[in-house]
């Protein structure tokens, strides 16, 4: 019998990390429930001492959550701790995973305690979440780079309090997979306790090898892989849970592992976290990109058409390509049109809601003539965000653009409240539109991103726009999508300005 590998899932925390992949609460929650749908094991809601937006994100997920367990992070202390119990409360399975660093780097120059200190502050860590939980996790950050003795150490006193994971995290992403794989093995040879817990990992992709870690690990001893859909992450992001599921499932051959997982939700994950956060997948991204599984060369094209298996070690339709259509149109009805948003783990509250979302989805019905899950996530995206929250809002737009005339641009916003009217012109109708947007509401905001995605296919098909603003320290995506391009764009800058005026920050530990 092999053992199962637990997958967790920290998308809603380590993936809302990368640079202005924020969400909102909302959309925290349809991620969630697709990672449920997805049977992931441990769904890491986010860092609820970060922000009062957190911990209300954290304990909704936990409330809605009932398969599987609703993790929440915590630094080592007491009040941290107290937050992510209270978070993690209403959840049918629930941990708390709390963190020390235990460096000698991050000892000395970051927390500035000695090594006695930290153990002892661990220690306590774990019985703090023990009020809450039975199901604690502790993790050592930069255990990378930390001394095996030290570690040893830690474990064993962390163990002993309580914790049931050990998490040995490369939070920098410098270890190498042979060299990962040896200090797996020497702790769990060497740790007092170790058969009485599970052994997790998880791994920085800072030099592209944050899967080969997480593999060799496991081939080590590992039995919690700790990964985010698409590999989004802090900086060069985390181990990609895709990779991780379909290398254990294809190579069972080498891994005495398997997992839960339903790997058709997979490429459906894969878009809806790309669509929310605003980060697109690369097309030769492995399992979930455009081209993974699609054959260019002559020679590959004759040898699949003869035998799939020639030159696919998986079948497409496993990890959910061409399981995304259900044709709605303009002659869906309302009771379809509501449990198609159901199935795709999508709720409405009220019938005024419901109205506003279906009378959206007939004005985009008679657009296009297919609608596709992914249409159905854009347009709830842009309901998300009501009107009357809102300090800048489009009233209309027009876009003039001919051959040798030079592209222009009018724009009718509501600026809290106030309707106010610019022209502008530009390089093009998009370069036109933003520089009337900015003539009004005086942003100072740094253009870092602009990226056009079609969010299916076909001529008319909605095009998807990221737009990354910068202003001091804070940067924010907004996205925005339409059949009209240039629409998309300007509901996409809207969307970041908009984030930039609503503020907030939040703290971001790393693991």
């Amino acid at each position: 019998m092999k053992d199962t590998l637990i997958i967790f899932d920290t998308t809603l925390r380590d993936g809302e990390q990368s640079p202005g992949a924020s969400m909102t609460q909302e959309e925290k929650l349809r991620i969630a429930r697709q990672l449920e749908r997805m049977r992931v094991d441990v769904i890491e809601a986010g860092f609820p001492a970060a922000s009062p937006g957190d911990f209300e994100a954290v304990r909704t997920i936990a409330a809605a959550i009932r398969e599987s367990t609703v993790c929440g992070l915590s630094r080592a202390n007491e009040n941290d701790i107290a937050r992510a119990g209270e978070a993690v409360a209403p959840a049918a399975k629930k941990r708390i995973h709390t963190f020390i660093a235990t460096s000698p780097i991050h000892m000395e120059k970051k927390l500035r305690m000695s090594p006695a200190q930290v153990i002892e502050q661990a220690v306590k860590a774990i019985g703090w979440a023990r009020e809450y939980t039975d199901d604690v996790e502790f993790s050592a950050e930069d255990a990378g780079r930390s001394e095996i003795d030290f570690l040893a150490r830690i474990f064993e006193a962390v163990i002993r309090a309580g914790a049931k994971t050990i998490n040995v995290p490369d939070t920098v992403g410098y270890n190498i997979p042979g060299q990962y794989a040896a200090t797996l093995r020497a702790l769990i040879e060497k740790v007092p306790g170790a058969d009485k817990v599970i052994w997790s990992v998880h791994c920085h992709n800072d030099l592209g090898l944050a899967v080969a870690n997480s593999l060799a690990a496991v081939s080590a001893g590992a039995r919690q892989v700790e990964c985010t859909i698409n590999g989004l992450g802090e900086r060069a992001g985390n181990a990609s849970l895709e990779e991780i599921v379909m290398a254990v499932r294809t190579r069972a051959d080498v891994f005495p592992v398997r997992t839960r997982i339903d790997t058709t939700q997979i490429v459906p994950a894969s878009r809806l976290v790309s669509q929310i956060t605003g980060y697109p997948v690369q097309p030769n991204k492995a399992i979930v990109g455009a081209n993974a599984f699609a054959h260019e060369s002559g020679i590959h094209q004759d040898g699949v058409l003869k035998h799939r298996e020639t030159y696919e070690i998986m079948r497409a339709e496993d990890v959910g390509w061409g399981a995304n259509k259900l044709v709605l149109g303009k002659h869906s009805g309302r009771t379809a049109f509501r449990a198609r948003l159901r199935e795709i783990g999508i709720e409405i509250g009220s019938e005024e809601q419901l109205n506003a979302a279906f009378a959206r989805f007939k004005e985009l019905a008679d657009k296009k003539h297919e609608i596709f899950d992914e249409d159905l996530h854009a347009l709830m995206s842009d309901e998300a965000a009501a009107p009357e929250q809102e300090h800048f809002r489009l009233l209309s737009t027009r876009f003039h653009s001919e051959t040798g005339e030079r592209p222009q641009a009018e724009i009718v916003l509501s600026m809290g409240g106030k309707e106010t009217r610019s022209h502008a012109t530009g390089s093009g109708p998009v370069d036109a539109a933003f520089k009337a947007i900015e003539a009004i509401t005086r942003s100072g905001g740094q253009l870092l991103l602009y990226s056009v995605n079609a969010i299916t296919t076909g001529t008319d098909a909605q095009g998807e726009v990221t737009v990354r603003l910068a202003r001091g320290e804070r940067i924010v995506n907004g996205q925005g999508a339409d059949t009209d391009i240039v629409v998309a764009s300007v509901k996409a800058y809207l969307n970041a300005l908009n984030k930039l005026h609503a503020g907030g920050e939040k703290l971001n530990p790393q693991l």
